[in-house]
């Protein structure tokens, strides 16, 4: 299963940008660039337009930040959507000494720096910035149903003929 590439706009009326060239990054974004072409609740949509200066802490740089969507709704208002697993809105747990702790650790810093950014570029332009995990993208119908899990098979027994 590919969970990139490029997305086909079926109302490129909608889409603010180049509607030849939008690109998916997972599947999820790709269910939601579905839902935003096709929802009468959107009256235009781009992705990875808007660009967000932030500083991370770590390196102590500045970095440009493209939040994954920006979403004109029917009533007015404008939002800046970010798709991400709903573990990295979250303080990484367990041992601390591990490698994966660490990079964890890195992306959760990371992914705040541009949230406050984000944040305070959509206050300045009177938007809402929206962070959608698996479990929003679930509540909303965005996300397909999952399938029924396979019950396993009875144990194979093999029985000896005389």
């Amino acid at each position: 299963m590919t969970y990139s590439g490029k997305y086909k706009v079926k109302n490129p009326k909608k889409y603010k940008g180049d509607p030849t060239n939008v690109v998916y990054r997972s599947m999820w974004e790709k269910y939601c660039m579905m839902y935003f072409d096709t929802s009468k609740e959107v009256i235009s949509w781009s992705s990875e337009e808007v660009i967000i200066p932030y500083y991370y802490e770590a390196d102590r740089k500045y970095h440009r930040y493209y939040p994954d969507f920006t979403v004109t709704w029917k009533n007015g208002s404008t939002s800046l959507v970010e798709v991400k697993p709903h573990k990295e809105t979250e303080p990484p747990k367990g041992n601390k000494r591990t490698k994966r702790y660490i990079t964890e650790a890195y992306t959760y810093v990371k992914n705040r720096n541009k949230w406050e950014a984000a944040e305070e570029y959509c206050k300045d332009h009177k938007w809402k910035f929206e962070i959608w995990t698996e479990v929003e993208l679930r509540l909303m119908g965005i996300l397909p149903k999952p399938l029924k899990k396979l019950k396993p098979l009875p144990k194979y027994s093999r029985k000896k003929t005389k």
